[in-house]
């Protein structure tokens, strides 16, 4: 099993060129207070926020606009507070891996839940797309453990880029409203269609990448 605190970390999103700088300028900038313990309590925040503003909208759409603006403190607490800690040079590798994924797990629930108590997705739909991100995440970290290699992106995409499409999808909800999209065979609103794709595109990746490195441990460990 490899060391925690020797792992590499990859991050090869599309939106790296605009994200990385800006962090580097939030370290920078940062209040001494601020540590990176409240920068992960600020992430969940976040989360909270949208679980409730998704609710919410059961009485009023405009909360779609506090749910975008949860995702952006979402983003700010969670992609803070592993870049403060390297800033700073005061990385806890054990206890910062395990609070930081914990707390994101957590997230996820809110959010997906959110999104399933709103009149926007299926309850079954949201369940669907989390159990899809919880393989990815549960992924992820048993990757870490056998190879060493903490990798959160693929193809580009990594958490930037799903919380950005989720605003511009709360966005085009709020203008258009909960577009119904017609097939020969039935009829999916928009919400229910991205949120289904990304059940399937999420738990395709898991079993595709699962197989792939599973094959791979086989070949270095042969009986």
């Amino acid at each position: 099993m490899r060391d925690i605190k020797s792992h590499q970390r990859v991050n090869e999103i599309l939106l790296a060129p605009l994200e990385r700088p800006a962090l580097q300028w939030f370290a920078a900038h940062m209040p001494a207070w601020i540590n990176s313990d409240i920068l992960t309590a600020i992430g969940l925040l976040g989360s909270v926020i949208i679980f409730f503003s998704y609710w919410l909208t059961n009485i009023d759409k405009n909360f779609l606009w506090l749910a975008s603006l949860g995702f952006v403190i979402n983003w700010f607490g969670d992609s803070m507070d592993g870049t403060l800690a390297r800033y700073r040079n005061a990385q806890r590798p054990r206890y910062g891996f395990f609070v930081d994924h914990t707390f994101d797990s957590l997230s996820q629930v809110l959010v997906f839940m959110g999104l399933g108590l709103s009149p926007y997705v299926r309850f079954e739909v949201a369940s669907l797309a989390l159990t899809g991100y919880l393989l990815m995440s549960i992924l992820v970290y048993v990757r870490t453990c056998v190879n060493g290699v903490f990798k959160i992106s693929y193809l580009g995409i990594g958490p930037t880029e799903l919380r950005l499409i989720a605003i511009l999808t709360n966005t085009i909800v709020y203008f258009t409203g909960n577009l119904v999209i017609r097939f020969s065979w039935g009829s999916i609103a928009l919400f229910d269609m991205i949120g289904t794709a990304a059940a399937i595109l999420l738990i395709g990746a898991f079993i595709v990448s699962t197989l792939r490195q599973a094959n791979e441990l086989s070949k270095q460990e042969q009986p």
